[in-house]
């Protein structure tokens, strides 16, 4: 990393390139290589990396180190001020008309834009605009995409004449069943009964080959689940799921909406009171768990926590084998009786057909503060699930798609039926994603579109898991869930020969993502590149007033109301208050809150900066813990993470800087105040010079929702209990 600190990409040495970790006789070919590819393009960083990439002078097997020199050493001089983030991935002007969108674009687009369209690309903004606008004409061209089979067709795709229904009525009158459609032939897909639905792996048989199911042999099992469901309960009845993301769960899931029940989700990791409150709330007749759950070799009791919460009747599954490890209670049945309970019963099954807006899944938030929100998704949902990941990850017919979640969580949902909507593979790894298990799979699956969460890939990176294994068979990278880094993000794409990650932020209430990426525009790392298809929204001021759409500037988003998928009501909540109340009014409309704060930069990039409490007032100027903690984690090689929160004085004064850290080696020595000296010169070099660290913390690790969010909340209340404890010695 010294040539980064020295200039630019010319400046790089034979010495720099040995350094970063190649062999002294490679080095002269590798730098004869760069020199090629980046010296025609003189000033022109982007332009010089793209050319790297262009010439795979950099390959996947080449250490990070030579992956960081060359990067941050292209794009040394860059200003990112005046500029915005560095782009890393260029859409290519022939590979776009074979993306999902510039297909259908090259279809229409003469037709809708006129003589205003060009081509995918550079009429991408346009095309954006006119799906907010012409909502009814998008979704029809999107609908004929995705394997949904209406039994009645919808009277139009939006009634939004009455304004008391502020997020208007969607596919008014249609009848279907979502999951029916998941497990249909589809010949425009060139889906048949003999396509592979499922490909899978039993974490610890990871040197044998995978396991597949055709859908054909999916239909058959989730209709025999479902014969058996229609023997114990009435239609309509509320039915959780508490176990792994594994074949099973998937079946269960489908069967229990392909039967007229409703899906509870239940996340694994819960404990017994977290579990118990969950089934109260949704009232949940029975659930569906594991005996155990195997996670790195270990096994973690799982039924257990299931009875301790709940004693609503148990169906439980065998981690492993056919044979329980566990007696169930009285009430309580294994799967093996479960499925007995369907013999006799015909091998057709009638799907129970219910409106669009009919519930089929009560999902839960993360419940940061107080009782969980219990957010009802509707047969609408899944629709514009598959509609995001068929936009903006590209997910085509013949993809695998491997996402490690749970169904207890929004992704969950969103990757059973994006791959099943869009005639895509679903891949599951039955054990822990943390460990190079989960890489081989990646491999063995032959894996195209992989989506992470920041801190797997932070663990993959750690380990260095991918080393040996070929990932260049993925085409598009996804991550969700928290704040991306950027080194972290270098190293994932370098391991797919610098194919794209889409970052994606939504939430379950949205059964989508209101920003993402897009592969017909540049991405560059922890950026979303815009709003996603359809959505439109505001950036406000600390006035409530909207900012102009081309202004750099950062505030609280506010959603345009008719949102495809969003919710309309909660169920143990006020919908309204939740997310209308005190959201001002823009184009005749009332916005919807969603809560972020997020900021677009020159070059018309977003970054979410946290949540609307995640922000701080330092000497005047208003700032995110995002923005502090991306200049945090880099300060120093021997940080994992850092967390930055604001502290009002216990008497009064300015909000005061403080900066949690968390250590790669936790039994490592520390000087907090050398740290400190970092952090300051790193905001002062990087973000505002006006900032000032008054007090640097070393913790073991942070406290998370089980949605592994940051509880930034959690660390200020922690931090102004000890220092009122310290101030009153």
């Amino acid at each position: 990393m010294a040539a980064t600190a020295r200039g630019g990409v010319g400046e790089i040495r034979a010495g720099d390139v040995e350094a970063a970790g190649l062999a002294a006789a490679d080095a002269g070919p590798f730098l004869a290589a760069l020199r090629l590819a980046t010296g025609k393009y003189g000033g022109d960083a982007a332009a010089a990396w793209a050319a790297v990439v262009a010439a795979g002078v950099l390959r996947p097997d080449h250490p990070h180190a030579l992956h960081q020199l060359v990067y941050y050493s292209v794009y040394a001089g860059w200003d990112r001020a005046k500029r915005g983030p560095p782009p890393y991935w260029f859409p290519s002007p022939i590979d776009c008309k074979e993306t999902n969108l510039g297909r259908v674009m090259g279809e229409n687009g003469p037709k809708l834009l006129g003589a205003s369209y060009k081509d995918p690309i550079s009429s991408f903004g346009l095309f954006h605009k006119f799906s907010v606008h012409n909502q009814e004409v998008y979704w029809k061209i999107v609908l004929k995409e995705l394997s949904i089979k209406f039994v009645r067709e919808p009277t139009s795709i939006l009634d939004a004449s009455d304004k008391s229904k502020k997020g208007g009525i969607w596919f008014p009158g249609a009848v279907l069943n979502i999951a029916e459609c998941c497990l249909l032939p589809w010949p425009s897909q060139s889906k048949t009964d003999d396509s592979t639905a499922i490909v899978w792996r039993d974490e610890g048989f990871d040197d044998y080959p995978v396991n597949r199911m055709s859908l054909k042999e999916l239909r058959t099992q989730v209709m025999t689940v479902a014969n058996a469901l229609d023997t114990m309960f009435q239609k309509g009845d509320r039915i959780a799921i508490d176990m792994p993301m594994t074949c099973n769960a998937v079946i269960v899931y489908l069967a229990i909406i392909l039967g007229g029940f409703v899906v509870v989700g239940i996340a694994d990791s819960f404990a017994p009171q977290e579990i118990a409150t969950r089934m109260r709330v949704a009232k949940a007749k029975a659930i569906f768990t594991q005996d155990f759950i195997i996670r790195g070799g270990k096994k973690f009791p799982l039924y257990s926590r299931v009875m301790e919460g709940t004693s609503s009747k148990a169906i439980v599954i065998p981690a492993t084998g056919d044979l329980l490890g566990v007696t169930p209670r009285n009430g309580d049945i294994s799967w093996k009786d479960f499925l007995s309970r369907s013999a006799g019963r015909s091998s057709i099954y009638s799907p129970v057909y219910q409106s669009a807006d009919a519930l089929i899944n009560i999902l839960f938030s993360s419940g940061t503060t107080g009782e969980p929100k219990a957010i009802p998704w509707t047969q609408l949902c899944p629709i514009r699930c598959g509609a995001d990941t068929w936009g903006h990850l590209d997910v085509r017919p013949k993809d695998i798609g491997c996402w490690p979640t749970n169904l207890g969580w929004v992704m969950g949902p969103i990757q059973l039926f994006s791959s099943f909507l869009n005639g895509a593979t679903l891949a599951l790894y039955h054990g822990s994603p943390l460990g190079r298990g989960f890489c081989k799979f990646v491999q063995d699956a032959r894996v195209s579109v992989l989506g992470s969460v920041p801190s797997l890939v932070k663990s993959w990176k750690a380990g260095n898991l991918t080393e040996g294994l070929d990932w260049t068979k993925i085409r598009v990278l996804a991550t969700t869930g928290e704040a991306s880094d950027i080194d972290d993000n270098l190293w994932l794409s370098s391991r797919t020969c610098y194919k794209p990650i889409v970052e994606c932020c939504g939430g379950t209430e949205l059964a989508s993502s209101y920003i993402q990426g897009s592969l017909l525009q540049p991405q560059a790392f922890g950026a979303f590149s815009g709003a996603s298809m359809s959505t439109g929204f505001v950036i406000l001021d600390e006035q409530g007033n909207p900012y102009p759409d081309d202004l750099p500037c950062s505030g609280e988003v506010g959603l345009f109301p008719l949102y495809f998928g969003a919710t309309n009501r909660l169920l143990n909540a006020d919908h309204d208050k939740v997310y209308f109340d005190g959201m001002p009014i823009y184009r005749g409309r009332q916005l919807r809150r969603h809560g972020d704060i997020i900021q677009r930069t020159v070059g018309g990039y977003y970054i979410v900066q946290g949540r609307a409490d995640d922000t701080m007032n330092l000497g005047g100027i208003k700032t995110s813990s995002v923005e502090i903690e991306r200049v945090c984690n880099g300060a120093d090689e021997g940080l994992l993470e850092t967390a930055a929160v604001g502290i009002k004085p216990s008497g009064g004064g300015p909000e005061q800087l403080a900066i949690l850290a968390v250590l790669k080696d936790r039994s490592a020595p520390y000087d907090a105040n050398i740290l400190k000296g970092k952090f300051q010169t790193a905001i002062q070099k990087n973000l505002n010079p006006l900032f000032r660290v008054s007090y640097v913390k070393v913790v073991p690790e942070f406290p998370r929702t089980a949605s592994n969010k940051l509880l930034r909340r959690v660390l200020r209340d922690q931090l102004k209990q000890e220092l009122a404890s310290r101030s009153k010695l």
